[in-house]
């Protein structure tokens, strides 16, 4: 069954809505969240686990339009059939960004949600939301740094204006890390809080910034790549930044009242993977019918940088994840929050029952257990 809804900030009327350019509004809406939790657990909480069951399971994404990347496999699995085939009736909540993930999850209007993990880190952190990481589908994004061609190497974005989310973001610490490797001071450059991928891409064409880290999905989609050029190349921005970007979460109350409908979702998700881990041509001919937008070339071109880094075995490795911790924790974000021990808000439980149904795939996506 299709499903599809899109929320929207002035659909959620009465809360203390989140801009993606404002950590200190989302630590503000993680204290709201926590009183709000509190007086939910007074009122009505009797029946909520047996309305669940006769509820569509409901995924939340930060994905308006089927995205040029490896987590485009949330909404391919709706659109190719993934999810009926294992029983399970999934309704998609699309929204902008985390912090109004985060929003809908914490409001009971979802069942998981795919988020940043340092915006699952902060909640767990300020003990706000008892949340679990059951899966993370994408784990690893193909991030580059997209210039003017007037940089010739890295060093030339000392001084430079360079363009981001938001200080503090995802992408903000993930181009400080690359930069570093590269000899660069990121406090030499001048960081422009823009917004999303697209908008800093389009930004970037128009010359209002310098340079601006990017997947290569959005690269690739560019109309025009005239006077730019890729400065830092994906192979490179991985070994520099290997952050594990974003997991899906849901509440321990939810894992618990709804633990075969989450078994269900994620068994789709990880089959799917690895059809397209094994078969780059199956995820092409899928995104040609979500995007008809994109040409096959572009496309063959994404499924070939994706190949081996799809979740073939549900992308919760422990070094992967203890490493992501250590990082995002060194941020000035989080320097005086303690950074949670993993069995606090991971479980792999789910993922280990259908693995030892399907059997590890040894081509990607080490379990690390």
């Amino acid at each position: 069954m299709h499903m599809e809804r899109n929320v929207t900030r002035r659909g959620l009327e009465g809360r203390d809505q989140l801009k993606e350019g404002s950590f200190m509004r989302f630590h503000m809406t993680v204290r709201t969240v926590a009183v709000a939790m509190t007086l939910g657990a007074a009122f009505g909480a009797g029946g909520m686990a047996a309305q669940a069951q006769d509820e569509p399971f409901r995924l939340v994404i930060t994905e308006t339009e089927t995205p040029l990347v490896i987590n485009s496999v949330m909404i391919l699995a709706e659109e190719l059939g993934y999810f009926d085939a294992e029983g399970v009736d999934v309704e998609l909540i699309r929204v902008t960004d985390t912090p109004l993930a985060f929003d809908v999850l914490a409001n009971g209007d979802g069942d998981m949600a795919n988020i940043a993990l340092d915006a699952v880190l902060l909640a767990v952190a300020n003990d706000v939301l008892d949340l679990r990481a059951v899966t993370s589908p994408d784990r690893f994004l193909p991030f580059l740094i997209a210039s003017k061609d007037t940089l010739t190497d890295a060093d030339d974005l000392e001084g430079s204006n360079f363009g981001v989310a938001r200080v503090g973001s995802l992408d903000y610490g993930l181009s400080s890390m690359v930069m570093t490797a590269q000899g660069v001071d990121p406090d030499s450059v001048n960081w422009i809080a823009i917004g999303p991928p697209p908008a800093r891409a389009e930004s970037l064409a128009n010359g209002d910034i310098d340079a601006t880290t990017m997947s290569i999905g959005v690269w690739l989609s560019m109309p025009d790549h005239s006077g730019l050029h890729i400065l830092v190349g994906v192979e490179a921005f991985g070994a520099a930044a290997p952050v594990v970007n974003k997991v899906n979460v849901v509440t321990a109350e939810t894992l618990a009242n709804r633990r075969d409908d989450i078994e269900a979702v994620i068994r789709a998700l990880i089959s799917l993977s690895r059809e397209f881990n094994a078969n780059p041509a199956a995820w092409v001919e899928a995104m040609l019918v979500s995007r008809p937008d994109q040409s096959r070339e572009n496309l063959e071109a994404l499924a070939a940088q994706f190949t081996g880094s799809w979740s073939v075995n549900g992308g919760l490795n422990a070094d992967e994840l203890n490493f992501s911790v250590g990082q995002i924790f060194a941020g000035e974000d989080f320097a005086e929050l303690t950074a949670p021990a993993l069995g606090d808000w991971v479980d792999t439980s789910v993922i280990d029952s259908i693995l030892t149904e399907l059997g590890v795939d040894d081509s990607a996506d080490a379990p690390g257990r």
